[in-house]
């Protein structure tokens, strides 16, 4: 399908709006207004998620034909959405407007092409709800996500893994993926840091939408990296994601502090690096796009989701 976010949202709402449709005739499996949308409201809510859906796809996977998305972009979107802490409610909108977009495209398919229709299936976003609610990984309303005492946590975490996996994310913004599994390739020795002009350890790693870039570290994390290689005589630095998550939470809760999942400690880089840039001379401004350039991010304001309240 060609044509703008908008107008392809559109062709998609035409497949299953029915003005008025009654509610017995929407849950009728064999009527032709099964599965549809009677009202205005609710079908321009699900339309503001599928057009917000749509430019994700279109700026982390350069995606712009509706008709590709798999469930595999439908997984990376709601992931990427659970990384800013949603409220339980919020996510479950999200949810629910891809399950009708699921529901579009198969009508939308059987029309279009009804010698070969294609199917799409979403399932795994209530799979990806279910794990959110259970792991504590969505709010009752929106809650800043920044851990004030970052260190102290760390020092009470069980594993030295764990240890290392959450400072590489303090210090460098790495998403939960970018630490659970890190091959020794990935690490690329040091360089100066152009921003702070200090020197740092860098690692490459490959997170959501395949996005490539360099993780920053201070010499001695770097190091402390380095010899996990050497002296575990393996290539592959890998720990268990629940375990990692879990073992936060319990120490967390230990320690009487909020809960606010491995990516708290990516929100706390993103104030701290913005700090970085405006102590060497850099400009609100320029300080947002450049953190968001570092968290595999394009727009500055998604920085200032991090720094908000």
């Amino acid at each position: 399908m060609r044509g703008s976010v908008y107008y392809q949202s559109a062709e998609l709402a035409k497949a299953i709006f029915v003005a008025g449709a009654k509610k017995k005739d929407r849950i009728d499996p064999t009527h032709s207004h099964y599965q549809a949308v009677a009202s205005y409201k609710t079908m321009e809510t699900y339309r503001s998620v599928w057009n917000n859906f749509f430019d994700y796809l279109a700026e982390h996977f350069k995606l712009k034909n509706c008709e590709l998305i798999t469930a595999e972009h439908v997984q990376a979107y709601i992931e990427y959405k659970i990384e800013y802490y949603p409220s339980k409610q919020y996510l479950e909108k999200i949810t629910a407007a891809l399950g009708k977009l699921e529901t579009a495209f198969n009508k939308y398919s059987n029309t279009k092409y009804s010698n070969n229709p294609i199917s799409y299936d979403f399932r795994i976003r209530q799979d990806i709800l279910d794990q959110a609610r259970d792991l504590k990984l969505v709010a009752n309303n929106y809650k800043n996500r920044v851990y004030q005492n970052p260190q102290e946590i760390i020092g009470n975490l069980s594993t030295l893994e764990h240890k290392l996996a959450v400072t590489i994310q303090l210090e460098g913004g790495a998403r939960s993926e970018g630490v659970t599994l890190i091959r020794k390739e990935q690490l690329k020795g040091y360089k100066t840091d152009e921003i702070s002009n200090k020197q740092v350890g860098v690692i490459e790693t490959k997170e959501k939408g395949g996005k490539v870039g360099d993780v920053l570290l201070s010499p001695k994390i770097y190091k402390q990296l380095e010899d996990y290689f050497i002296h575990s005589k393996t290539t592959v630095f890998k720990i268990r994601y629940q375990d990692y998550v879990d073992d936060i939470r319990e120490t967390c809760k230990k320690l009487n502090i909020d809960p606010k999942g491995s990516h708290g400690f990516r929100w706390t880089f993103a104030q701290n690096r913005v700090r970085e840039y405006q102590k060497h001379g850099y400009s609100y401004e320029q300080a947002l796009q450049g953190v968001s350039w570092e968290m595999k991010h394009f727009r500055a304001s998604i920085t200032e989701h991090y720094l908000g309240g």
